[in-house]
Parts: C-alpha cells; sequence; structure tokens
C-alpha cells in the first residue's frame, strides 16, 4: 500500500494540510468568525529573545519555612498539653528552636512521654531554669530541615507556575535553579509591576478571632505609640512589634493592622486590631476563589468557598462565636473583620475591600494557586524590550532567507530537475517543521531559528546523498526507474543512521538542557524528523509520479 502513489500523496497531503490549518493564526492578522471555535487558533509562541518580557530570578527564604513548620508544632504542642492535662509555663520560638518551660520535673516527665509518643524525630534537651523550672530546647533534625527547604522550593516552583497559568502568559519559563532558586522568564508581558505582585506574594490566608474585650482601640495605638516611639518603624514589622508587645497585651494575642488606600489622598490608612493568635482556619481548606459583584454598589469582591472539611470547621467556629468579629487576614494584612450574626453552613465568605477589578482578579489567582510555602524575594531582574526581539526576528529571517537562497541555487545548477525537486521537497520541509511549532505549542527561540537553518542544511545533505547515488547508478547505464530504486534504497539507510544520531543528542539537550537550549533541541528534533519525511517519501513520490506520467523518461541529475 505504501508503494501505491496515491497513498503517498494523500499522506503527504494530509500533513501538508494540517501543517497550514495550524499556521494559519500565525499568518493571518485576523481569523474568520466560523474558524474560532472549531479550529486551533493558538499562533507560533515567541520566547523571551524574541518576544521580549521579564526575567527573574527568585530567592525563596527558606528559613521562613523552617520558622513556619516550627510556628505550627508549637500550636499543636499547646494544644496537645491542654488535652493531656500537661501544665507549662509558656511555649515561644525563638530562631530554629521552640522553648518549652514547664513548673517542674514531674511535668518535664509527663512532657517527654508525649514527644516520645508523637514528636519521635524532635531534638529535645533539658536545662534548668529559674529555681524548680524545666526548660525543654526542641528543634528539627538537620535531616528534616533540609526536607523543609526542599519541599518550600518544589512547591514555590509549582505555586508561581499555578498563578503565571492563570495569569495567562503563552510558554512561560519557570524552573528550579540551584538550591533556592527560581528561574522564572515571561515572554510578551505588558504588565511587569502587576506581575512580580503577583509572583511575589505569599498569599497565606488565615482566620482569626477579634478580641474586642481585653483592651480598647485607644489602648492598642498608646502602646503602638510607645513602641514607634522606642523604635520608629516597628509598626510595619508585625513580627518585631508583636515580640514589643509580648507582656504588654494579654498571653495569646497578638496585634495586625488592616491598611486601606484612600482613594482620594493616596494615603494609606491603618487601624489596628487585637486578635486571638490561634489560627481558626487557613486558606490550605480553600476550594474554590472568585469575583464577584456587590449588587448593591457594583463595587468588586472576592467570594471564597471551602472542601468538605474547611466548611465544617468555618461553620463550628461561626456557630460558636456568633455575635464576635472575625478577622480575615492575607499576609498578615486584615482584609475585613465581619461580626459573625449567625452559624454559616456551606462554607462560603466575602473578602471585601477597596478593591479595583484588577486587585480582586489578581487576589482570586494567588488564593486559587495557594499560599508559597516561604516568602520569595528577587534576586536578579532583567527586562528584554520588544525592539530587541523584532530586531531578532529581523535578523534571523534574513540569515535564514540568505541561507534559503543561495542552498535552491546551488541546487539547481548543480542539480538540475533533481536539485529543483530537493527544493520543492525543502519548502514543504520547513512548512511542517513550522506547522509541528505550532501544534506543538513549542516557543520559538533565538536558538531555534539557529536549529531551523542547520535543519535546512540537514535536509540538502539527504538530497545530495540521493543524488549522487542516482548519478552513480546512470553511470553504470541503469534505467531510469532502476536509478530511482537504487538512489533511494541505497542513500535511505546512510541518511537514517545519521539523522537517528542527531535526534538523539537533540533529546539529550531537550531533557537536560534550559532556556535556549531547549529551544534549539525543539526545532532540531522536529526538523530531523520532518527531514525523513520529506526526503524520503515526498522526494521519491515526486520522482514516481514524473516517471509514471512519462514527464521524465530521462533524467537530469
Amino acid at each position: 500500500m505504501f508503494k501505491s502513489i496515491g497513498f503517498r500523496a494523500s499522506l503527504v497531503g494530509l500533513a501538508a494540510l494540517a501543517a497550514l490549518i495550524f499556521l494559519f493564526p500565525t499568518l493571518s492578522p485576523t481569523l474568520p468568525a466560523w474558524w474560532k471555535g472549531v479550529l486551533p487558533e493558538d499562533k507560533v509562541h515567541l520566547g523571551l529573545d524574541l518576544k521580549g518580557g521579564m526575567h527573574l530570578v527568585l530567592e525563596v527564604e527558606a528559613e521562613k519555612a523552617v520558622e513556619s513548620t516550627l510556628d505550627g508544632i508549637k500550636s499543636d504542642l499547646r494544644t496537645l498539653f491542654r488535652k493531656e492535662g500537661v501544665n507549662y509555663l509558656e511555649i515561644e520560638r525563638k530562631g530554629f528552636e521552640i522553648l518549652a518551660f514547664f513548673p517542674d520535673e514531674s511535668m518535664r516527665i509527663k512532657a517527654e512521654a508525649l514527644f516520645d509518643r508523637h514528636y519521635p524525630r524532635l531534638v529535645i534537651d533539658y536545662d534548668k531554669g529559674r529555681r524548680d523550672e524545666v526548660v525543654a530546647h526542641i528543634s528539627l533534625r538537620d535531616r528534616e530541615v533540609e526536607g523543609v527547604i526542599d519541599y518550600a522550593v518544589r512547591q514555590g516552583v509549582e505555586t508561581i507556575r499555578n498563578r503565571i497559568d492563570q495569569f495567562g502568559v503563552s510558554e512561560p519559563v519557570i524552573q528550579r535553579k540551584g538550591d533556592k532558586s527560581i528561574l522564572v522568564q515571561l515572554p510578551g508581558i505588558e504588565d511587569p509591576k502587576r506581575a512580580k505582585d503577583l509572583i511575589g506574594r505569599t498569599a497565606r490566608l488565615e482566620f482569626k478571632l477579634v478580641d474586642d474585650r481585653e483592651l480598647s482601640r485607644e489602648e492598642i495605638w498608646g502602646l503602638i505609640s510607645q513602641a514607634e516611639g522606642e523604635h520608629p518603624g516597628i509598626s510595619d514589622d508585625h513580627e518585631a512589634m508583636n515580640e514589643w508587645l509580648q507582656g504588654k497585651i494579654p498571653e495569646g494575642r497578638m496585634v495586625l493592622f488592616q491598611r486601606a488606600k484612600d482613594p482620594e489622598t493616596g494615603r494609606t490608612r491603618k487601624e489596628p486590631f487585637l486578635l486571638d493568635s490561634r489560627t481558626m482556619l487557613s486558606g490550605d481548606t480553600l476550594r474554590d476563589a472568585g469575583v464577584r459583584l456587590d449588587r448593591q454598589f457594583g463595587t468588586p469582591y472576592v467570594a471564597i468557598s471551602f472542601n468538605s472539611s474547611g466548611s465544617r470547621v468555618f461553620e463550628q467556629v461561626t456557630g460558636e462565636h456568633v455575635n464576635e468579629r472575625l478577622a480575615i487576614i492575607l499576609d498578615n494584612n486584615v482584609y475585613s473583620a465581619p461580626v459573625i450574626k449567625e452559624r454559616i453552613p456551606g462554607g462560603q465568605a466575602q473578602i471585601t475591600g477597596r478593591f479595583t477589578m484588577e486587585e480582586a482578579t489578581d487576589l482570586a489567582i494567588v488564593l486559587r494557586a495557594g499560599a508559597l510555602p516561604a516568602p520569595v524575594r528577587i534576586e536578579e531582574e532583567r527586562t528584554v524590550g520588544p525592539s530587541l526581539g523584532r530586531d531578532s526576528i529581523h535578523r534571523g529571517a534574513q540569515a535564514m532567507a540568505a541561507g534559503i537562497v543561495l542552498v535552491f541555487v546551488f541546487m539547481i545548477v548543480y542539480y538540475r530537475i533533481g536539485g529543483l525537486i530537493a527544493d520543492i521537497t525543502l519548502v514543504f520541509n520547513l512548512l511542517f517543521i513550522m506547522g509541528a511549532l505550532a501544534g506543538l505549542r513549542a516557543t520559538l527561540t533565538f536558538p531555534g531559528i539557529a536549529g531551523l537553518i542547520l535543519t535546512v542544511g540537514m535536509a540538502v545533505d539527504a538530497s545530495i546523498l540521493i543524488l549522487e547515488r542516482m548519478r552513480e547508478e546512470m553511470r553504470l547505464g541503469k534505467t531510469p526507474r532502476a536509478v530511482v530504486e537504487a538512489g533511494f534504497s541505497r542513500a535511505m539507510l546512510t541518511i537514517v543512521d545519521a539523522n537517528l544520531t542527531t535526534l538523539v543528542a537533540a533529546l539529550v539537550l531537550f531533557q537536560f538542557g534550559t532556556g535556549p537550549i531547549r529551544g534549539f533541541a525543539v526545532t532540531l528534533s522536529l526538523g530531523i524528523i520532518s527531514t525523513l519525511f520529506s526526503s524520503l517519501v515526498l522526494g521519491r513520490l515526486i520522482f514516481d509520479y514524473l516517471y509514471s506520467r512519462g514527464i521524465a523518461r530521462t533524467l537530469y541529475v
């Protein structure tokens, strides 16, 4: 069947039609209405070096992930000690260790039994405190610390990728770089500041109860003013401020601010809240987040819904604290603190504020994508302007055009009819490669253009092997049909062998390379596959057709 000219012509025609369909959105400035929703609409994606965009290297502050892990253990220990009747004086975290103070040796022994049962992987040392106090120094093993840091970086990559995918950037590059860094490349980004804010936001969502009974607002402001007097700017660092407030506010309480920007003056207004330190619910239980419009005022807000476990906890919390306020906190900033009027079943809540539609959309994106396990800091930032991209495309196109024209002229002059057929297969070869790039949604980079130019040379090399073999057969006096048969069959093994070894090298480059190297490997791999098809199938098809129609009873190669 494969020897049939009709079958091979149909195969080549279908491949060419598919390539044209995938390339049409790239070649056409506008798509017909009937095309949309039925046929492919994606254009050939251009890389950062061609389209312009943003290049970031982010450093993950992995130590914060270790501290967060220890904070979680500290909270769990308090709950465990209360449940098991272990009296303790205080539990606090200092750096990379937790300090637990017990009133006497008997409580220490009781706590040690719980440590052995529930936390066998913790490192715990004891020493004497004041009088009969016993202090437990609790820390993570080195292997556990390394695991927490590794997870923070890996999860950071996935979270940032989810955010960028929802932001709508085509073909971003997001990958780990070294031990604690993440490489982010965003081709064609139009709003770099918004993208950086979206990437860098930790997005840790928490729900905490507001304490309106212990201290009045005036008393809280008095303490904050005193803290600012001793340490100017301390209120902008919630950790430092709450450390200073220890002993001045009730135990188990903390102060966070609600920050709102006045649209008229542009100033940021801060309002303090005295909160229960316990997190009643966190963003880990979120199922979805989306933007809605308020029916009365038309202002945007973010509607959130919890999964089944989160819904149960939310219903329980709202049922037990009716007429109290529940603060909704994102990255230690209080967004709102509504009064709980009744038990709320169904796991639905709202985050309100003076949002623009863009701010509400970005907030919903980061909530859906999840919180970063640790903050990230921009270590390196570069912006590639679109003018540089246009210049790269222009230079690459010039180089490719010059190379193709020279090859075309040489092949026709040296091989005559055979050279013309080789040129036709080369045109189809380039069509197949570009169609595959569009169909696979691959990214074309400047090194990718170099891969295309190399493919042209390899395709011509395959044609030359065939044509030279045909010349040898003609000198032996064989008939045109025998010349074609021998030329293709005897050159095929050499062509396949040379291209397959190059394909293996290209696949290795794709697997282990990054950025520009992968772009080169993609076009080279597609080019090798397309070259084999074009040279061995399309080239043979044209020769067979000309001979079968009596057009080429005498070959000129």
